[in-house]
């Protein structure tokens, strides 16, 4: 009797998760095991060009949210009956990542994800709201945890609720990589080490800045839309959350999220960071708001570990 072929490993379609490079996509299976339970797996890579913590060490807590994201979005599209072409708003996303866990190994960290969906809410064949929670584990040992609030809508209802403008222009081939503001924050200030990667543009106030990232930039802005991603503003927290720490060694470790309007393409947006009064020396919380037309858009509170000295200078 011959042997069973080895099962051989490839990522979801890349449509169920709203990608256009099959490289950004770090899922491999879904499968239901329950009426809401669902069993995932995934693969990070050793090296990302853009997810990657600023030594090189560990993987990148936002590369956690992004698997959070694509997560909703396929369990949405393959269990739920949302179609393709539908749009997925995303409430809020909170992050937490064990970093003695996120350490990037010798080869590809294989991810086992473990999916649970509350508050399910169906309203007629064209909208479904859901919350999702997640464990992510990776050698049997958790190394993150989170979770968001997804509504999906129909092409037609999202032109409503978006308003019936002109969309936007999609960025020409072979246009140049270019910030809208001349000005860059310095990128070690922020945890980046370069400028194409820095969203944050300095102002003359301190601990406030103009969001600036570039809109060709093939991570951030993989696929085209009308207004700056979700994970383009948790990038901006994460970067201005590091440039309050600077220059005190730190690991970010988790972020909670709320998205209280569209952030606009073309229209400032200003990233402001505070430290509460009484955060925890050791641990700080730092507290971030970003405003655009005199109304907040976005507010995150992101959760750092300090690190000694020593610690700091294993850099490569």
């Amino acid at each position: 009797m011959p042997a069973a072929a080895p099962r051989l490993t490839t990522t979801v379609p890349r449509e169920y998760v709203h990608r256009s490079s099959h490289a950004e996509v770090f899922l491999t299976s879904c499968e239901r095991t329950g009426e809401h339970q669902f069993t995932l797996t995934g693969q990070w890579p050793r090296a990302h060009t853009f997810f990657t913590s600023h030594d090189g060490l560990r993987h990148d807590p936002l590369q956690a949210a992004e698997t959070i994201r694509q997560t909703g979005l396929l369990i949405a599209h393959t269990h739920f009956g949302v179609p393709l072409g539908n749009h997925f708003l995303l409430w809020d996303l909170h992050i937490s990542t064990h970093p003695e866990q996120m350490v990037i190994g010798a080869t590809p960290s294989e991810l086992e994800l473990t999916a649970t969906v509350t508050d399910l809410v169906r309203r007629g064949r064209h909208q479904t709201e859901f919350t999702l929670d997640i464990t992510i584990t990776r050698q049997g040992r958790p190394c993150a945890s989170g979770g968001g609030r997804f509504t999906c809508l129909a092409p037609g209802t999202y032109r409503r609720l978006r308003g019936a403008g002109e969309p936007a222009k999609e960025p020409a081939a072979g246009t140049h990589h270019q910030h809208p503001w001349p000005l860059t924050t310095p990128p070690h200030t922020v945890g980046r080490h370069r400028p194409f990667d820095v969203v944050l543009a300095p102002t003359h106030q301190p601990h406030r800045w103009l969001l600036n990232p570039d809109p060709h930039h093939p991570v951030l802005y993989d696929h085209h839309g009308d207004h700056h991603p979700g994970m383009v503003l948790l990038e901006a927290a994460r970067q201005a959350a590091t440039a309050l720490i600077h220059p005190t060694p730190h690991t970010i470790t988790g972020a909670t999220a709320d998205f209280h309007h569209y952030a606009e393409l073309g229209t400032p947006c200003w990233i402001q960071a505070t430290l509460p009064p009484t955060h925890t020396a050791h641990h700080p919380t730092i507290h971030i708001t970003a405003h655009q037309n005199h109304h907040i858009v976005f507010t995150a509170l992101v959760t750092a570990a300090l690190r000694p000295p020593a610690a700091a200078s294993r850099t490569v």
